[in-house]
């Protein structure tokens, strides 16, 4: 059951009518029924047993945990727990990579007739976010940042509320749980921000990620039928794509959890805008590297902070090759999440060289700095982007080898303007996303809540007759799905 779907769009307004008129002791049980029943909707076996699986193992671990009196038995039982759900994870994932890897590995060694088998993948929608979750939420009751949540309908909610299950974000327990304990009120604010915000996420969707996917699948579909600017355009237009698609989904889900009264964390906050890769994590998918940040980074940096500069460097490379592989099992995730890294590595060893380098230039705090800075920024994470779209690691090899590397050809004229993808689609593209430029740059000068009711629902009127118009055909799955 997907956001952009005709089932979601049916069953968020039952799910909401239901909640409204059942009894306030009762209204989690709603919520969690309705959590399974998306979950069990998307028809993939293992999906509400893995779902279970965590939520039981995470629950017991947790209570443990806060009766456990000594320090050692705390630490056991903390990896304990963190161990079950990581096995639930890689068993469920990451088999497959594994597996094939081996296999790979004991070739080298012709000694060796070790072929162990390729196992296939059973469950990957999902359970990345909520697994991480879960141990988020045992590290902070072993740090006893917070206590465990005694109310095991309350917990199985926490980790399988349906805005936020299959792509987050990732949310704490503190932030959570007590929100979903708080007694119902209707509120006419958050109703009508919630629906906004849900058609906008809805506009971003299916009117610019979508036809943007036209582009970037033409071309990285067929990599070797292009060169020079034509692989340059496809990774312009996946970066887009994903950014669109990927936001759109998140706010389809705050907009979603609002109807609720439920607040969920942002997880964007205009990343290409950004300064710098580190400036770039800070604004993408924040709740995910806000969790590399406290669990994988910081307790690594401590350990090596004798090294200085440099064991923040090797942190940093870790822990962002320990996200590209929790993107996915294949080693252009890996690479890709590699790249991030040493992007951050080199920053953090060349800051104190470049702020020198600023000032004796006397550039600091300039626009054309800051332009040349978001330039940069933009373009180094494109390039990461194409060892994440790419469907091979040859491919992406050939993309990176080639983006330069002749002239372009009159191919591009067909990608932009051939079968299928035609002057309509440009046409409806550009305007999108001159819309989306135009309510970015306005939204810090004009608050749209201060309009006149007249305007605001005007543009409600027309946002929602847009999306009807000019979707893209055919209803194409959220790219963060597979993760």
């Amino acid at each position: 059951m997907l956001f952009n779907s005709l089932k979601y769009l049916l069953f968020l307004p039952s799910v909401y009518v239901v909640y409204y008129f059942v009894g306030e002791r009762v209204r989690w049980c709603v919520l969690l029924a309705a959590s399974l029943l998306f979950y069990a909707a998307l028809n993939i076996p293992y999906l509400p047993i893995v779902l279970s699986l965590v939520a039981l193992t995470t629950y017991s671990f947790g209570i443990w945990l806060d009766r456990a009196e000594s320090h050692r038995s705390k630490r056991t039982l903390l990896w304990g727990g963190v161990t079950a759900n990581v096995l639930i994870l890689v068993c469920m994932k990451y088999l497959p990579f594994l597996s094939s890897n081996l296999n790979t590995v004991s070739a080298w060694f012709s000694v060796c007739n070790f072929s162990p088998a390729i196992f296939p993948t059973l469950v990957s929608i999902g359970v990345s976010y909520y697994v991480f979750q879960a141990i988020s939420y045992l590290i902070d009751i072993y740090l006893e940042i917070e206590k465990p949540e005694l109310h095991f309908g309350y917990f199985a909610l926490y980790l399988s509320f349906f805005p936020k299950l299959l792509q987050g974000p990732i949310e704490r327990s503190s932030d959570l749980i007590p929100q979903l304990k708080n007694r119902y009120e209707f509120n006419y604010d958050n109703m009508r921000f919630g629906l906004l915000l849900f058609t906008w996420g809805f506009f971003k969707k299916v009117v610019i990620a979508d036809r943007l996917g036209f582009y970037a699948d033409t071309v990285y579909n067929d990599v070797h039928a292009y060169t020079g600017l034509s692989l340059l355009f496809g990774t312009y237009a996946y970066a887009f794509q994903i950014y669109m698609d990927f936001s759109g989904y998140t706010d389809m889900a705050l907009g979603s959890a609002r109807l609720f009264n439920i607040n969920l964390t942002q997880n964007f906050n205009s990343p290409y805008l950004a300064t710098s890769v580190a400036d770039f994590w800070r604004r993408w998918h924040i709740s995910f590297s806000r969790w590399i940040l406290d669990y994988i980074f910081k307790p690594l940096q401590m350990r090596w902070r004798d090294s200085k500069n440099w064991g923040t460097a090797a942190a940093l490379i870790i822990a962002f090759l320990i996200s590209g592989l929790w993107h996915g099992a294949s080693w252009g995730f890996v690479i890709w999440g590699g790249l991030h890294g040493l992007y951050m590595a080199c920053s953090a060893i060349w800051k104190p060289y470049q702020k020198r380098l600023y000032k004796a230039l006397r550039v600091e705090k300039t626009p054309y700095l800051k332009s040349w800075q978001i330039f940069i920024t933009f373009n180094l994470v494109s390039l990461a982007w194409v060892f994440f779209r790419a469907n091979s690691l040859d491919d992406a090899l050939y993309v990176v080898l080639n983006l330069i590397h002749r002239p372009v050809s009159n191919r591009i004229i067909d990608m932009l303007i051939g079968t299928g993808i035609n002057q309509y689609n440009l046409m409806v593209l550009s305007i999108s996303l001159v819309l989306i430029l135009l309510v970015h740059f306005q939204s810090g000068k004009v608050r749209f809540t201060n309009c006149p009711t007249w305007f605001r629902w005007g543009v409600y009127f027309l946002l929602t007759l847009w999306v009807i118009l000019f979707q893209a055909e055919g209803a194409a799955s959220f790219l963060y799905l597979r993760f």
